[in-house]
Order: structure tokens, then sequence, then C-alpha cells
């Protein structure tokens, strides 16, 4: 009977974990918002190894910028989950000011 029950209530946290780890869809990771600070993000990490390879910005500064566009991204990724797998207007806003920053000091 312990195992019955132990086997059960085991099945049911895998079904659990599995359904909220394949729950966000292709239209969640793609959301018109999160596409458009994904790419910046993209978009900026090829401007500073750009920078990097024509001697615009040493690797210390580059790996730092790299390190601060990882944190915009992993901020990202928070919002998202708390909205569902979209990004807030309010949301992409900061992320857009912290990726404003950052592009500035690309190429200094």
């Amino acid at each position: 009977m312990k195992a019955q029950i132990l086997g059960i209530s085991l099945m049911i946290a895998l079904f659990g974990i599995s359904t909220t780890t394949f729950a966000q869809t292709q239209f969640d990771r793609t959301h018109p918002r999160r596409a458009e600070v994904n790419s910046r993000i993209a978009r900026q990490d090829a401007r500073i190894h750009h920078e990097v390879r024509e001697g615009e910005i040493s690797r210390t500064k580059a790996a730092r910028l790299h390190r601060e566009d990882h944190s915009v991204r992993r901020e990202e990724r928070r919002m998202a989950a708390r909205d569902h797998g979209h990004l807030t207007r309010r949301d992409q806003a900061r992320l857009n000011h912290r990726e404003n920053r950052i592009s500035r000091r690309i190429g200094r």
C-alpha cells in the first residue's frame, strides 16, 4: 500500500514538472516584444565581437559588455516567466533602457 501511494505521488510530481517545462509554446518564445529584445541583444553581441576584431575595444571590456548583455537576457527571461511567456510594454521599455546604456559604451 505504501509503495502504491509512493509510486502515485512520484508520477504526479513528474507529471507536474513535465507539464510546466513544456508549457511555453513557440509563440511565447517568439512573442514580438521578446523577439525584439532578443534580436537587439544578438546585434549588440555581434557589434562587440566586431569591435574586438577591429581592435577598438579590449577583450576585458568586451567580456564586461557580454556579461551585461547576458544579464539583460536573464532579466528578460525572468520578466517573461512572470507574465506567462510575454513581456509587458513596461518590461520592454526597461530592457531597452538597459540595452541603450550598454550600446553607448560599445566602441568608446
